[in-house]
Formats: C-alpha cells, structure tokens, sequence
C-alpha cells in the first residue's frame, strides 16, 4: 500500500491544481477540462515508473538501441462521468491500454443521505493484470470500493492503482480499510469534508464544472 501526494513537491501539477481549484478560472469549462486532463498526464507518468518493463531492440537509422518499454499494457478504468476527462489524460501516455467503463454516482435519499449506485459496468478480464481507475475526487470513498468490489469479479488485478486529482483524507483512510492492496495518487490531498461529504478546500462538484449542471437524484 502506498499514498503519494503529488503535491508535496515541485512541480507543474501544482499550476494546474491553483487553476482548478480557482472559482474564478472554472468559469472557462474548456481550460477546467484541459487541466484535468493535464493531471491525468502526469499521474499516468508517474504510475508509469512503478510498472514493469522489458528491453526491446530498435532498429534506427545508425545501429540498434536497446530500450525499456512496457512488458504489459495497463487497464484503465473511468468512473462516469466526472472520470471521463481524467481518463482522456491518463490515456495520452497509455495509449495502447485497455479500458474500463464504469457508472457509479451518489443517490441521494429524502433525508439528505445517499448510497452509491452502479447501474453500468464495462470491463477487460482482470486476472493478473495492473488496473489504474481513474476518478477526479475521492470524498468518501464509498464509490471507490463500491465500484472495484463489482470490477474485481471480472478477476484479480496483479496490483490496482487509483488516480485522483484531489482526494480527501478520510476518504483514503476509508478506502484502506476495505481495500488495504492498493496504491493511492493524488495530486493533491485535503484533510476535511464537510456536511455534503464534499472536499474541503476541494474544487467543488468535478462533473458539473467539466460537463454543466444535472438533475440531482
């Protein structure tokens, strides 16, 4: 098990994460979904470097070049629809993978609680493979466990890698629980939730500001 907040260093996440986070600059739905995507970039290289590699011998022009390429590809998985554009990114430098679909979302009761439900589920065989499910917020992480719970009945990942770009403590903290094999990345990490079960400082609802507003159920 392994948390890496991408954050915590120096780097270009972090100008794409003040812009994300900015209420000012989400006005500019394209630029949001350009810098998630800009996140699913960088959290697919680094994912990348924790994958195994094989030598391979390239012809060029002048000799052969003995380079590390990947021995398998990844699956990649998206939670719809918040996951679909952080699942864009991630697949620029996977660009062979295979892929997931999966809808899970949070239906919300009279009393002002919700259960996640999954009413859609697109997905390779699993068995043996490395799985990175990609989903902008991890909150409480219920819809985390609820949807790979459903995905590892299609078989179990040699190892499974979560993507986020802002994940929130007690969500990690749940997520670990109920699921303790697996590697979290974010690119950032907040401590609270507040009485929605939204991240604080967060950025707000993901899906709405990528893709507009929806009826709530």
């Amino acid at each position: 098990m392994r948390v890496t907040d991408l954050s915590k260093t120096n780097s270009l996440v972090n100008q794409y994460l003040s812009e994300i986070r900015d209420v000012h600059i989400q006005k500019d739905r394209h630029r949001f979904r350009k810098n998630i995507e800009r996140c699913g970039e960088i959290l697919a290289y680094e994912i990348s470097k924790k994958l195994t590699y094989e030598v391979k011998e390239v012809t060029t022009p002048l000799g052969v070049a003995k380079v590390p390429v990947l021995k398998e590809q990844p699956i990649v998985g998206a939670i719809l629809r918040a996951g679909v554009v952080l699942h864009q990114g991630m697949l620029h430098f996977f660009d062979h993978a295979d892929n997931a679909f999966i809808s899970a979302y949070r239906k919300h009761n009279a009393d002002g609680s919700f259960e996640i439900a999954l009413q859609y589920l697109s997905c390779p065989p699993l068995q043996g493979r490395v799985f990175i499910l990609a989903d902008p917020m991890l909150a409480t992480g219920k819809s985390i466990v609820t949807t790979l719970e459903q995905v590892f009945q299609h078989g179990q990942p040699s190892h499974t890698h979560i993507a986020c770009v802002i994940a929130a403590q007690p969500g990690i903290d749940w997520v670990l629980k109920k699921i303790p094999d697996v590697s979290i990345w974010a690119c950032a990490v907040d401590a609270e939730l507040d009485s929605r079960a939204y991240i604080v400082p967060g950025l707000g609802d993901a899906g709405d500001l990528s893709f507009g507003s929806k009826i709530q159920r």
